[in-house]
């Protein structure tokens, strides 16, 4: 069985077909407006560019006006309907911010993950300490009236981020998950040792998933050709062929999405390069091992520390 489909793609799915209809059809936006008799003349836009749930009743009335029917009209209903079908799908996450949401629907249907990180851990590996930290690090230059800045909004968009990890651990439909991360985030200004120390034990333990593969980037590494990497960024393949490859980057004020195949194709290119120059997965968890221990001897109390020529007894 086929995992569930991404709501937020199958929306950009719909919307793509939507304007490739019209446009088929000679059709501008104000006069698909006018004939059909909608009041809003955001509604098409907002149907095309996939930033809505869509509603089945004004879909119809588009595949009348384009006059699709068969099995493209088939289709489509269906891809709405899966596009639409949040409800249910969110009752697996019932603590669920709209903080976390997009991105949680991003990764449902998911075969395929890919993920670049050149300062941070990314949320789908992320402890609860850690989570908590890079989410309070950010509140200066979060609005007054958002829900993480109560201490209940905090706690409940924690327990979101960290009910998104099921994904990676459940039993059945599991995606494929692979993870560059530069040491860079995993050590100094990434976060205080105690925090950075718990991190490192878990990426080691999930990078043991036979799903999972983490990969650790040197500080001193050489990227292709000298390349160096703009931004973060993560890679979705989804289970439905016909569901566009989407890249995902999370940027400080909105999160960008693309899914044009041929940028899509310039980011696997740069993951590739990332991934060849990082170490190899059995040296990388060699490597989690090792600071795990450096920052344990790092968080002790300065009496209970051996200094390099100290022996056991």
């Amino acid at each position: 069985m086929s995992p569930a489909p991404s709501p937020i793609v199958r929306r950009r799915r719909l919307g793509q077909a939507l304007r490739r209809l019209r446009e088929t059809a000679g059709l501008t936006g104000d006069q698909v407006i006018e004939r059909i008799g909608w009041a809003s003349a955001s509604k098409l836009s907002r149907l095309e560019n996939g930033r809505s749930r869509p509603d089945l009743g004004d879909v119809l009335d588009l595949l009348d006006l384009y006059g699709v029917d068969g099995s493209s009209r088939d289709e489509l209903i269906a891809i709405t309907r899966d596009a639409g079908n949040t409800r249910a799908w969110l009752r697996a996450y019932p603590v669920m911010t709209p903080q976390q949401r997009d991105w949680a629907e991003l990764e449902a249907g998911c075969v395929d993950i890919r993920e670049y990180a050149p300062s941070y851990v990314p949320g789908l590996l992320q402890t609860p300490e850690y989570a908590r930290l890079r989410l309070v690090s950010a509140h200066p230059l979060a609005s007054p009236n958002l829900d993480g800045q109560s201490p209940e909004g905090l706690e409940n968009q924690i327990h979101a981020r960290i009910a998104r990890q099921a994904l990676l651990t459940r039993r059945l439909d599991a995606p494929r998950y692979d993870a560059v991360l530069e040491e860079n985030a995993l050590t100094g200004r990434g976060g205080p040792p105690d925090i950075l120390r718990g991190q490192a034990a878990h990426l080691r333990r999930i990078g043991s998933l036979p799903n999972v593969t983490v990969r650790v980037l040197p500080r001193t590494a050489t990227v292709a050709n000298w390349y160096l990497a703009h931004t973060s960024f993560s890679i979705y393949r989804f289970a439905d062929p016909q569901d566009p490859e989407t890249v995902a980057v999370e940027t400080l004020e909105r999160d960008m999405f693309v899914n044009e195949a041929d940028e899509v194709r310039h980011y696997a290119t740069v993951y590739d390069w990332l991934r060849d120059a990082a170490l190899s997965p059995e040296e990388s968890m060699e490597w989690l091992t090792e600071a795990a221990e450096t920052l344990h001897a790092t968080v002790q109390p300065p009496a209970q520390r051996r200094s390099p020529d100290q022996h056991f007894s």
